[in-house]
């Protein structure tokens, strides 16, 4: 049933992001285009997202634990640092020069455009770059207690900051 259900849902995202014109990369440029041309949709479809989120998230939490699962997978991680800083600009950046998320640019495959595949062949080429980078960060000497020391940190505490 989860499966199923992963399905379901994925495939009302799919067609959301297409009728909203999300999965047109003119649209997004355009949207990022504040000096000419500005189509503003985008901002009501994320608004219209981001206030939905507000909305029902706390409500859902509430439950104690999915309708179709064991539990919630929240992040643990609270504070914002250089990795995902650095993460949030790589997005923009190939957001901004291709008009595609990864969302969207899952959606378009379907419709065969040669830009799609550029876009998904360089995103997962950045995804295990990222990947080989942490692995070797984590191999070098005092990488791995570092990790100890922050995995077992109290949030709040005084050297917490």
């Amino acid at each position: 049933m989860p499966a199923f259900s992963a399905f379901l849902w994925g495939v009302i995202f799919a067609t959301g992001l297409g009728l909203a014109g999300m999965t047109r990369p003119g649209k997004i440029l355009a949207f990022l285009n504040v000096g000419g041309n500005w189509d503003p949709s985008l901002m009501l479809v994320m608004g219209g997202a981001v206030g939905l989120t507000f909305t029902l998230f706390p409500r859902i939490l509430r439950l104690g634990r999915p309708v179709l699962g064991d539990r919630f997978d929240l992040p643990v991680r609270k504070h914002v640092d250089r990795r995902l800083v650095g993460g949030a600009a790589v997005f923009g950046v190939g957001w901004g020069l291709s008009g595609y998320c990864p969302g969207p640019a899952v959606v378009s495959l379907v419709t065969a455009d040669a830009g799609v595949w550029v876009f998904l062949a360089c995103m997962l080429g950045g995804m295990a770059a990222g990947r080989w980078v942490s692995a070797r960060r984590a191999i070098q000497p005092g990488a791995i207690e570092s990790a100890a020391i922050e995995a077992i940190r109290v949030p709040g505490s005084a050297d917490d900051t």
